[in-house]
């Protein structure tokens, strides 16, 4: 198992427009393995668009990432090999059981005991109950929790969630908290997008701010703390506001 020490994520000078929009302005970040790493940012801040980069989704303008040890443009398969992506939405397949979503995935990554796969996950993640219904009659909370049991088919090093709990109720959060809590302590890499500073208060060893396509401010919560006056401090921590962080730091 990686220690914390060690780099699963670096990326340096990195750079993306869209026709004359810039979306990405010289990216810099380091992400420990075994860590969660939380990408704070409003909608439109390129929160996404940095999740497809590293992902091998979608290719920079300009700068490099490294992902697990592998340049994203010069060894895209190896990088997705190491690799998993939740997006926003859950991509489960409503026509089908949760057992039988699972099994799919697993199938179509070749991986040998596809059955005694997909219900270690359903045990794992809480679903064995569910696991024969179709997934059209689950709750948002269980259909992210299978959309997250799916990714971690073949034993990602990485995972990428964007925006997980986008939709959920607090329940349903609380619930992908603790997987994403389970995720880290049993050595996977999270790399987590949020426009909740709750969510990235409780979950992230380290926070990296993304504002207008800049990172405005990259630490611990204590260090991002020291950035802001006490005044505003107990005020963000009463109304959790994403607008008085940017306003707050890049005032300073």
């Amino acid at each position: 198992m990686k220690t914390l020490n060690e780099t699963a994520i670096s990326v340096s000078g990195l750079q993306k427009s869209y026709k004359n929009i810039l979306v990405l302005d010289g990216i810099d970040l380091q992400v420990k393995s075994g860590s969660i790493f939380a990408l704070l940012g409003s909608n439109g801040a390129g929160k996404t668009t940095l999740v497809k980069i590293l992902t091998t989704l979608l290719k920079s303008d300009n700068g490099r990432a490294i992902v697990n040890g592998f340049d994203v443009s010069q060894y895209p398969q190896n990088v997705r090999q190491s690799i998993s992506l939740t997006g926003q939405f859950a991509a489960v397949d409503e026509i089908l059981t949760g057992r039988e979503n699972l099994i799919l995935i697993a199938k179509l990554l070749h991986i040998k005991n596809a059955n005694q796969i997909a219900e270690n996950l359903l045990n794992r993640f809480g679903l064995i109950e569910a696991a024969d219904r179709k997934t059209s009659t689950y709750s948002g909370g269980m259909r992210r929790r299978l959309d997250i049991a799916m990714s971690l088919i073949g034993k990602p090093k990485i995972v990428f969630l964007d925006e997980p709990t986008t939709g959920l109720d607090p329940e349903g959060r609380k619930e992908v908290w603790k997987l994403i809590e389970e995720l880290a302590n049993n050595g996977t890499t999270v790399f987590l997008t949020t426009q909740y500073l709750e969510e990235a208060e409780k979950l992230a060893n380290q926070i990296a701010i993304l504002h207008k396509g800049k990172i405005i401010a990259n630490g611990t919560l204590a260090e991002l703390n020291k950035l802001m006056p006490p005044s505003k401090v107990e005020y963000v921590e009463k109304h959790p506001s994403l607008e008085d962080i940017f306003l707050s730091i890049t005032n300073k």
